[in-house]
């Protein structure tokens, strides 16, 4: 029989904090070639949407997500992530469970941010900052709160930061200007418009820009791209669908230029080197990431009182 976590599952299960371990010990272990990740494939159906299967192996496990992205869909009364997570067995294929994959991708966006910013930041950083109030950009905020920081938020939308800082007991930005200053910055936004035009970064800031993750999106302009010092989550996914994506299809940005997160965790390679420098991580979303939270949801939950599926 096969366990069932729903959203509210899968939150009670992880705990913000726990997902921002849970998602350093996987960017480690792929790191160390412990796990291993094809890249994702987009299936796309433009400008709607597009549809993303993501699998992963590692821990005795292997994974399989299927998710999708439909910026549209809240107007619509509809949730822009939607999909399945599927946790096998992989020594015998069992299928194990069935999560949610957009509380599964919330978890561990959040936690894959505020993780970056921690390892790149500056040690005194103080404000910290997160644009975009929607579901990815409130898991931000949270893990923020569960490290100690209380972020300010902004949203295009003012009802819903300020509705969205009330709920968490984060703080609300009086302009974009003021949240686009903070020491830390967390972007979160459907990446269909640039927020970082170039000059807009002073130094010594870390920005994780969370919201380019698809082909043609982007939240930076390639010059601004090009005074920071560049980070990824991986990248082969990041060079051809994230936010380096066109600076390296305009030959401004190279394969040299830009160091994974991973082996700074496994000190293969330098972090942030001086305090004016600014420091930049482009993440795409990984599926050893969703492996590690399903992982700690399964952990995490009483299996007992969950429904199960028969196939």
């Amino acid at each position: 029989m096969t366990a069932v976590l729903d959203g509210a599952a899968v939150r009670a299960a992880v705990s913000p904090a726990r997902a921002v371990d849970a998602v350093r010990d996987a960017f480690a272990a792929h790191a160390r070639g412990e796990w291993s990740m094809p890249p994702k494939v987009y299936v796309t159906n433009y400008p709607a949407g597009d549809f993303r299967a993501m699998p992963a192996l590692g821990g005795g496990y292997a994974l399989l997500k299927w998710i999708t992205s439909f910026p549209g869909n809240p107007a619509r009364g509809l949730p822009t992530v939607t999909g399945v997570v599927l946790v096998s067995d992989a020594s015998d294929g069992r299928l194990l469970a069935v999560l949610d994959a957009a509380s599964v991708t919330a978890l561990r966006t959040g936690a894959a941010a505020v993780l970056a910013a921690e390892v790149l930041g500056r040690p005194d950083a103080e404000t910290a900052a997160v644009v975009g109030a929607g579901v990815n950009g409130r898991a931000a905020a949270r893990a923020f709160l569960a490290r100690g920081r209380r972020p300010l938020l902004w949203d295009v939308d003012a009802a819903r930061a300020a509705a969205a800082a009330e709920e968490l007991g984060a703080g609300v930005a009086p302009s974009l200007a003021a949240a686009l200053a903070a020491d830390l910055l967390v972007t979160v936004t459907p990446g269909h418009e640039v927020l970082l035009r170039e000059g807009t970064l002073r130094p010594g800031q870390h920005v994780s820009l969370m919201g380019a993750d698809g082909p043609g999106k982007a939240e930076a302009e390639d010059a601004e791209l090009r005074r920071a010092r560049l980070y990824c989550d991986d990248w082969e996914q990041a060079s051809h669908g994230g936010e380096l994506a066109h600076a390296v299809e305009a030959g401004l940005v190279a394969r040299g230029d830009v160091t994974e997160l991973g082996r700074v965790l496994v000190g293969e390679a330098d972090g942030r080197r001086g305090a004016d420098e600014i420091t930049l991580f482009d993440s795409t979303g990984l599926a050893i990431q969703d492996l590690a939270i399903a992982l700690a949801a399964l952990e995490g939950a009483d299996l007992e009182s969950l429904p199960r599926l028969e196939l």
